[in-house]
Formats: structure tokens, sequence, C-alpha cells
């Protein structure tokens, strides 16, 4: 039943009339996956969440024409640009969403942020720390005349991993000892999988490292509200070489996806294809991380487990909707976990959803993104996760990688800025 009894029975008038939303028109750059998720969350924010500013899709960038027009009519944006340069400067773009690939993600934002528009960088922020760090300073300069940048790490607005957020921030699981993370997919296992850019260590940054290994980490430092202090690498590629696509020559990738099929030329595979490390946060709290697009049979197994003096939470992507939670405190004989169904309305974003027990998905933690990025800017507060914040991620990138190439060497993070809680 998709209305409840007692809202069916009550007659209510047309709401208040109040002034209407000014627009904040976005302008994106990239159309491939990611921007089809932005785009949907662009679409869908201001029709569900009672916003104060209205996001208009005003552009969408890319460098093919014919693809970026096909994806503009497809998603619903107003205009194709194929030269980002003109995007950022546009009357109508307020706010750039950055969804390409992250050797372009410093050279944009900047560009964005000087042009006097608010950021919206997908995750990871770059491609190096040095880069990663002048986003930040550009990002602060900008903060000084109003614009705000925000990094994507679109897995902080799962509503169950939003309110394990708020057992933690409430001392419910007491003093942190551990957290565990695992990132595990599987569109590499073939080793006829194509040589796309994400293979690339000069478009990607790095592999599962920095693709999945990036959600992870943000993840750790956000629910336990501290940042990792010094992590100890591996990382291996297990398949070194793989086909070119089709229309490109040695040393150069084009986009593509797990659809997509490569020639009989063959390239060399710059990035790792698995990381696993441990380290430890600044509590004193021990950590450990696996990220691989090597897991057969896993497509995007993302779990968590964080255990603490007073209990303990887990969460598993597969199950997006549910929280464990274990309460050390009750009685052994009837302690354990329990599952908390994340549906109601006084979980996080659900009030604006359906009635409780009916489940959210994926893509809705793009429009919790939007909305998040909305409220500040017309509040003129800061968003989180803020490019500071991206930078610190980067920085434990950094240290992982730099462990892995001296065979698990325990590295320290250099001091950062505390992420945000």
């Amino acid at each position: 039943m998709e209305q409840r009894d007692s809202e069916a029975a009550t007659t209510v008038g047309p709401p208040a009339a109040g002034p209407p939303a000014q627009d904040l028109g976005v302008g994106m750059v990239g159309y491939a996956f990611m921007g089809a998720a932005h785009s949907q969350g662009w679409r869908t924010a201001g029709r569900v969440f009672d916003l104060p500013l209205r996001p208009v899709l005003a552009a969408i960038g890319g460098r093919d024409a014919a693809a970026v027009r096909a994806a503009a009519d497809r998603h619903g944006w107003a205009a194709a640009e194929t030269d980002w340069r003109h995007l950022v400067t546009r009357d109508d773009v307020q706010l750039v969403d950055i969804c390409t690939p992250g050797d372009s993600h410093a050279e944009i934002a900047v560009a964005a942020l000087e042009a006097g528009k608010h950021v919206l960088c997908e995750k990871p922020l770059a491609n190096s720390v040095a880069e990663a760090e002048a986003m930040v300073a550009a990002a602060e300069a900008a903060r000084e005349r109003g614009q705000l940048a925000m990094v994507g790490f679109n897995y902080r607005r799962v509503p169950a991993i939003a309110y394990a957020r708020r057992l933690i921030a409430d001392g419910r699981l007491g003093t942190l000892r551990h957290v565990r993370f695992t990132y595990l997919q599987d569109w590499l296992v073939d080793p006829e999988f194509p040589l796309t850019w994400r293979l690339r260590r000069e478009q990607a940054g790095s592999g599962a490292l920095g693709d999945l290994g990036a959600h992870i980490v943000d993840l750790a430092q956000y629910l336990a509200g501290e940042p990792l202090v010094g992590v100890s690498a591996l990382a291996e590629t297990f398949v070194r070489e793989r086909p070119l696509l089709a229309g490109t020559s040695a040393g150069l990738s084009a986009a593509g996806g797990p659809s997509v099929t490569g020639g009989a030329e063959r390239g060399p595979v710059t990035v790792d294809d698995a990381a696993v490390f441990t380290g430890r946060l600044a509590s004193g709290a021990l950590a450990s991380f696996e990220a691989t697009r090597m897991a057969s049979g896993r497509k995007n197994a993302l779990r968590l487990e964080i255990n603490g003096e007073l209990g303990s939470l887990a969460f598993d992507l597969e199950r997006l909707n549910e929280l464990f939670f274990h309460d050390h405190t009750e009685p052994a004989a009837s302690a354990g976990f329990k599952r908390i169904l994340v549906t109601e309305p006084e979980h996080p974003y659900l009030a604006a959803w359906w009635p409780p027990g009916h489940a959210l998905g994926y893509e809705h933690t793009f429009a919790h993104q939007a909305r998040d990025l909305v409220e500040a800017i017309a509040a003129g507060t800061d968003p989180a996760p803020s490019f500071a914040d991206g930078l610190q991620v980067q920085r434990v990138l950094a240290a992982a990688e730099e462990s892995a190439g001296k065979n698990a060497v325990y590295t320290p993070v250099p001091t950062s800025v505390q992420t945000q809680p």
C-alpha cells in the first residue's frame, strides 16, 4: 500500500504559497557512468526535498559532440558543450559538477572556482597530493569570495551509513578499537577486458587503490570522526597487459565500460588491480582495508565493521537499507547483532521519501548529495566532505602507494585537516 489509510482519509488544501526558489544553474563536465548518476541526482533532488535553491540542468560538457548531445537529451540538460572552458564561464551556470577522469579534476576545478562558480568534484579529488593541495588552495581563496567546493563521496549519503555516523558520534560504540573495510569488484577478472582509461596511471592516477580505496578510506575517517595517521600496504597488478580499445593506439586509451571489446594490439596496465593495507587512526584504533577489481563474483561489495568498547556496527552495500548494531552493554544471554531497517522518517534523509519499509537504492545517494550541497550553498556554510577532506584521503592513498612500493613498510601520513564529521 503506497499511501497510509490515515493519510488517504485526510483532506488538505494546497500548500501555502511562498516565494519561488531561486534557480541554481548546474553545468556538468563528463557524461558517462558518473555523469548519468549525477544527472539523476540533480533531476531528483528538487522534486523530493524542499530546497532553498532550485537546481537547473543548464549545460553538460564532453569532447564528442554527438555523444554529449545525446547525453543532454537523455538526461534533461538544456545545452551541450564540447569545451569545458566555455561551460565554466557560462552566465547560466553557477555550479560546476566535475565527472571526468582524475587527470583533469584539478585544472577544471581551479578554473571553475576562479570563474566564480561553486564546485562539486567526483572522487578521488585528484591524481596526486600536489594537485589536491592546489585544489584546496583554490577552494580556500574562493571561499573568501563566497564560492563553495565539495568532493563527491556519495556513500556518505547512504542513510544507513549516515545513521551509523550518528550512533558513533553519540557514543553508542564508546572508544573505537577496530575499523574494517573491504570493497570488492570483479570487472577485471577477464584478462581480455580492454585497456580503458581506468587502467592507465596518467589518466586514473591509480587503480583499485584510488577508485575503490578512496571510498573506504573516506568512510573510515568519516565514521570514526578522526584521520588515519599511518598505513602499511601491499598492491599487485595481476594482468599486466590488456587489449587496446578499438580505435586507439599504444599509449592511448578511451573511456569504456564492461561492455566494450578490445582489439588485437595490447598495451601495458600501469595501475594496481588490488591493494590491501592496514592503518592506525589518530586515537590508536586499528584499521584494515582491501580494495580489488579482481574478486570474481563480487560486483560492488562494499562492507564494513566497526568495533568499540561498548558495541559494534556492520554494513553491507548489497543490503544498503540495513544496518547491524550490537550493544555490548546488554546481558550476554540476550545480546547480539540486531538488524535495523533504515527506512524510518527519523533516519537521515528518509522523511522526504516513502513510508517505512519502502527501500531506497544506489541512485538516491546522488539526490542526497545534491540536497546537501544546495542547502550549504544557500546557507553559506561549508559543505562536507570538503576539498580539505579529499586532500586527507589523497594523502592516505599516497602513503599506501609509497608503502606498497617498499613492500609494506609502515608509512606515516602527513598531518592534515581533521576530517569533518
